[in-house]
């Protein structure tokens, strides 16, 4: 893995980032610091804005206003190429490749070596299907390839846009031992979710509504700042007191906001 120029520095520095779509504003100015070497999850309901600020981070969204700096450099720019993994919502893999070869030919692109793909497959425990074509793997079997192959090269960073939609409950739990693993090595995880029973698996939360970010915290002190038993109750809380501060109607929280433990399709790239 290559080695930070200073571990204490941020991961990711936003500063009033912007977001248009036509004339409607997806992100409103935030500010944001990520820092390195933690798992820092993204929550909110689909559609809140969590998507957006992610391709913002690695650089494919265009921004109307703010700035966005990865690993000490602009979001996007060439150095950033291979200290960077990222893995969309929808599967970015060959289907008429199997897995390994889908492994073999992303660490070329990344100048990786042989050794990164056994690695990548042991790390996500596709070992058992090394050699199948990936149109005759399930849907969760396919997003753990997605994953292995973010997991070339050993990136500084991975954002991973809920990666966990559609998994098995073991095989979630797996994969939060794999994020804190990466983390312990040294690696900064970005993981959006709208499954606020996630939360707690985090070092630290990044909580959306609408293009603007409620709260960034630890889970203690979330729940400890609202006082609320869960992580559902405290963006509850949070969400009554963003819309009391502006003056805005009571939101219907049991017919608009899908952060229960429900793991449906997800966000919505917005």
């Amino acid at each position: 893995m290559m080695s930070s120029p200073d571990a204490a520095e941020p991961a990711v520095v936003i500063e009033g980032l912007r977001v248009r779509r036509g004339r409607t504003d997806v992100l409103h100015g935030l500010d944001l610091h990520i820092p390195r070497g933690q798992v820092v999850g993204l929550l909110g309901p689909s559609g809140c804005g969590k998507t957006t600020l992610m391709r913002s981070i690695v650089g494919v969204q265009r921004v109307k206003a703010g700035t966005v700096s990865v690993l000490g450099q602009p979001a996007g720019s060439a150095p950033l190429r291979h200290r960077v993994g990222y893995v969309t919502q929808a599967a970015s893999v060959y289907d008429d490749l199997t897995v390994r070869q889908n492994l073999d030919y992303f660490r070329r692109v990344l100048g990786a070596g042989r050794a990164d793909v056994d690695r990548a497959i042991e790390a996500t425990d596709l070992g058992d299907h090394a050699g199948r074509l990936v149109s005759a793997l399930s849907g969760g079997q396919v997003s753990r390839v997605s994953l292995a192959a973010a997991l070339l090269g050993s990136p500084d960073l991975l954002v991973l846009d809920e990666p966990t939609v559609g998994l098995d409950p073991l095989l979630r739990v797996e994969l939060w031992a794999l994020f804190h693993r990466l983390a312990g090595s040294g690696t900064s995880l970005l993981i959006s979710s709208h499954v606020m029973d996630e939360a707690t698996r985090c070092d630290r939360l990044i909580l959306m509504r609408e293009g603007a970010v409620l709260a960034d915290t630890t889970p203690a002190d979330l729940l400890a700042e609202t006082g609320a038993a869960d992580a559902e109750g405290a963006f509850v809380a949070l969400l009554r007191r963003h819309h009391a501060r502006h003056a805005l109607p009571d939101p219907d929280v049991d017919g608009d906001s899908d952060t229960s433990g429900s793991s449906g399709a997800g966000e919505d790239a917005r």
